[in-house]
């Protein structure tokens, strides 16, 4: 293969630091080989997160020849750092989104991420997957960025595209759920789940009906031309596939670098309340309309786990010292505005994380290189993003555009060269 071209090269990043709660028993074993069994796959994708993981899943059909390769071992990437927060709401509210893009592709951005929470329910139902994956409807508070009007304007959105949402009175949120604000939304479908058991699940079934695991390897270079991609490994093998599926999170290939998109850093914490929980905090995903915004819920376990502070530095979260003073951030937010004194947290952790000008992930193919797709989850939904992406993609290899493909697209100034 010609020299190697920076620009199809992937970022390396320090993706997360801490003690994420889901890595608390170590990273969940997967069976892996150190170096292919083949020369020529059907599929290739890099990456063993859930994008990779769900890809993996939608691919694998017992005829296709499908290889998975990561740099680290399985689910030890971005995903365990997630707080997993299963929603169908995108970080920009409805009413926002569509003066941004138009309120068609507004709304079926937002109705497509609703199916897809419903549908990531129906596949751990269908594969009995052991992740702790429960449904529970999404509160979301009024904040100093969006306030009671706009969350009334942004219900109003949402029950004209016809989801499922309730504005729910300042009055009746201190009666219901003990917390002073102005107002929230009830909406639903969301879920919470342990993210590295589900990854693991989902990849333990793809291995099932095929999937291979090659870890540790690396990606160096790619070509794609003719009817096919070739790919470099670290270990100077060459592959050649139908189609390579960068599933690689914010580490990223250096041509997809846009202004739409940026790292920032973010931290989360879980922690074991010091009585017990108001009834409704075990039903419920919180957030808020503030920025840095807080977010929280519980698993299953009985632990709280909450997030948020996020600051716009991509090496912010590699600061010790402020993982520190977050973490008694996040823990005065939470308990001032529930009431529930927590011990102190078992776990912290900080993470590189993703947004987007729109709040929307770039899913499909990679411009400018025919045969490559890649998953950029940018956005507070990156599991739901996921399902969209991993859905977008098999239907292109299959042939069968996705009618939602154009909306979920990446933007015009990643076009290589």
């Amino acid at each position: 293969m010609a020299q190697t071209d920076s620009t199809t090269e992937t970022e390396k990043r320090d993706l997360r630091t801490g003690e994420p709660f889901w890595l608390a028993d170590g990273a969940p074993n997967l069976a892996v080989r150190k170096t292919p069994k083949h020369s020529t796959y059907d599929v290739i994708i890099a990456g063993s997160g859930i994008s990779g993981a769900l890809t993996a899943w939608h691919l694998c059909d017992g005829k296709r020849r499908v290889l998975l390769i990561d740099r680290r071992p399985p689910v030890t990437g971005s995903t365990p750092a997630s707080t997993a927060m299963i929603q169908y709401e995108i970080d920009t509210p409805l009413f926002k989104l569509s003066e941004m893009i138009g309120q068609d592709k507004a709304r079926r951005a937002w109705k497509r991420s609703a199916k897809a929470v419903q549908r990531l329910g129906e596949i751990v139902r269908l594969e009995n997957i052991p992740c702790g994956y429960t449904e529970k409807p999404a509160l979301y508070l009024a904040g100093d960025e969006f306030g009671f009007r706009a969350l009334q304007t942004e219900q109003a959105a949402r029950e004209a595209a016809g989801l499922t949402s309730r504005f729910i009175p300042a009055q009746e949120l201190r009666e219901t759920y003990g917390m002073d604000r102005t107002g929230a939304l009830l909406s639903e479908p969301s879920a919470s789940a342990d993210p590295a058991q589900l990854t693991a699940g989902l990849l333990r079934r793809a291995m099932d009906s095929g999937l291979e695991i090659v870890s540790p390897m690396e990606v160096c270079d790619f070509v794609a031309t003719g009817a096919q991609a070739a790919l470099t490994l670290s270990n100077d093998q060459i592959l050649t596939c139908g189609h390579a599926v960068f599933c690689t999170g914010y580490e990223f290939l250096k041509s997809l670098e846009s202004r739409e998109h940026r790292i920032i850093s973010t931290w989360a914490i879980a922690a074991r309340p010091r009585g017990k929980l108001p009834g409704w905090l075990d039903d419920h995903i919180v957030w808020e309309g503030s920025d840095p915004y807080l977010y929280f819920r519980t698993h299953t376990d009985g632990h709280v786990v909450i997030g948020g502070e996020d600051e716009p530095f991509e090496t912010g979260h590699m600061n010790a010292a402020k993982l520190q003073r977050k973490t008694a951030t996040l823990v005065e937010k939470f308990e001032k505005l529930t009431g529930v004194s927590l011990y102190p947290p078992a776990h912290r952790w900080a993470a590189a994380f993703g947004e987007s000008t729109t709040g929307l992930p770039f899913l499909g193919p990679v411009p400018g290189h025919s045969h490559v797709h890649a998953l950029m989850g940018f956005g507070g939904n990156g599991i739901t993003f996921s399902v969209i992406g991993a859905e977008i993609v098999a239907a292109a290899i299959a042939g069968k555009p996705d009618p939602d493909a154009s909306i979920f697209a990446f933007p015009s100034d990643t076009d290589a060269p």
